[in-house]
């Protein structure tokens, strides 16, 4: 994350929010967090979201998620995270009839 956490959340500098804390803590851009550590924190939130919404995960998903971890590289697995972030944060959702 090269650039401050307020840039991709709601976060404004004196707010006094858990945002701030964390910052003030951890750095702007997470500095202070290890790769592992980040990835731990990815996959709370990415839970957490998944578990708010409605519907089934196909098993295929499932199926093509263990073949990326078993067949791309480590830069590829982070590529398609970022793919799918992107498209979460912006829309860009098939929704399932």
């Amino acid at each position: 994350m090269s650039k401050p956490l307020g840039y991709y959340t709601s976060y404004t500098p004196g707010d006094d929010s858990l945002l701030e804390r964390v910052q003030e803590q951890y750095g702007s851009a997470f500095e202070k967090i290890s790769k592992r550590e980040k990835l731990s924190i990815l996959m709370i939130l990415a839970s957490n979201l998944g578990c708010q919404l409605e519907g089934d995960v196909r098993g295929g998903i499932y199926a093509v998620a263990r073949e990326m971890t078993d067949q791309l590289s480590l830069s590829d697995q982070a590529g398609v995270m970022e793919a799918i972030i992107s498209q979460i944060r912006w829309g860009q959702n098939y929704e399932q009839q």
